[in-house]
């Protein structure tokens, strides 16, 4: 019995002078919040290095950019048509990582955006991200104006 103690003893003593891997969340809002920032900085090396080529991106409404995306190629095209319809002025204001959940991360984002003909764009979203491997894999957008959203994309 003294032997077993002393190995369960060795054995515990042993384990915690080891450092503990990194918590799922920790990582995921790290890449989560890493994306976001490339995003408002212009970076797009960043930006495709977070994406999984294989992305399932959904897009809500009833407009020309609304839709499930199924590749980071189709969400690159979906974006630089959205810059060009606002004439390069869409841009991500503000970012709020509010919640983790496992692999997932749901954020508070603002986009604003203006027409040359004066059509605004002004609406908060709130993205969940889904996080394997490394990179995005899954990119849920929740609208909290739809309306305005549509009429500024138009079809």
């Amino acid at each position: 019995m003294k032997t077993i103690t002393l190995a369960l003893l060795l054995a515990f003593n042993s384990l915690a002078g080891q450092q503990k891997p990194e918590p799922m969340e920790k990582q995921t809002v790290q890449i989560v919040t890493e994306f976001l920032t490339a995003v408002q900085t212009g970076d797009s090396a960043t930006v495709a290095a977070s994406l999984h080529p294989n992305i399932e991106w959904s897009q809500p409404g009833n407009n020309r950019f609304s839709g499930t995306k199924k590749s980071s190629a189709e969400v690159f095209q979906m974006v630089g048509g959205m810059l060009e319809v606002s004439a390069g002025t869409l841009a991500l204001t503000d970012v709020n990582v509010t919640a983790v959940n496992g692999n997932a991360v749901a954020c508070l984002v603002r986009w604003k955006a203006v027409k040359p003909t004066g059509v605004v764009l002004d609406v908060n979203n709130i993205d969940v991200y889904t996080v394997e491997s490394g990179q995005i894999t899954r990119a849920v957008v929740f609208s909290d104006n739809l309306a305005q959203e549509d009429e500024f994309w138009l079809r």
